[in-house]
């Protein structure tokens, strides 16, 4: 950590200071560096968690943008990572965009059509299924799955919140 320290410290994106995302910032310097990360179920670890919509809101749109700009930092990174890392730092980014093309295709139809989209819903409720059992599987604990109930969230706030930090990043 010592030697990272002044690259950790002086973090800078599009020529400007950022101080978000420190944490997956960290992770990048390490890993660019050589080192290893690793998970690691028993880890205890506390946080602030926010305690209304608005302060939830700003800390998705927070990671949000850390997301974005971290996975730009780190492409270069992606072919020398753990397949399923590399898998899920594509997901973090490409699953939001085919979620939100799902989403607006499925309104299309409704729209255009007068019918339910269920097509669309059933792919929706797929890519959840797979991407929670993924986790779960991963983290050796099916608790993974019950996070298929935060699709209803992602879809009506955290989509618009996510195009929105997109649009935003610098």
């Amino acid at each position: 950590l010592l030697s990272l320290l002044d690259q950790y410290e002086t973090q800078l994106f599009r020529g400007k200071p950022s101080d978000f995302g420190e944490d997956r910032h960290l992770t990048i310097l390490m890993l660019k560096a050589g080192f290893r990360t690793e998970y690691v179920p028993e880890a205890v670890a506390a946080t602030v968690v926010p305690d209304s919509l608005q302060a939830y809101l700003r800390q998705q749109l927070r990671w949000a943008r850390s997301t974005f700009r971290d996975t730009l930092l780190a492409l270069r990174l992606l072919p020398s990572l753990d397949r399923y890392l590399t898998l899920d730092v594509i997901g973090q980014n490409l699953g939001p965009l085919l979620l939100a093309i799902a989403v607006l295709a499925g309104l299309a139809e409704l729209v255009l059509t007068n019918n339910a989209p269920w097509p669309t819903a059933t792919i929706i409720a797929a890519m959840t299924v797979i991407r929670c059992a993924v986790i779960a599987f991963r983290a050796h604990q099916l608790r993974f799955l019950g996070f298929a109930v935060h699709t209803f969230i992602n879809i009506f706030l955290l989509l618009p919140l996510k195009g929105y930090a997109l649009c935003t990043l610098s």
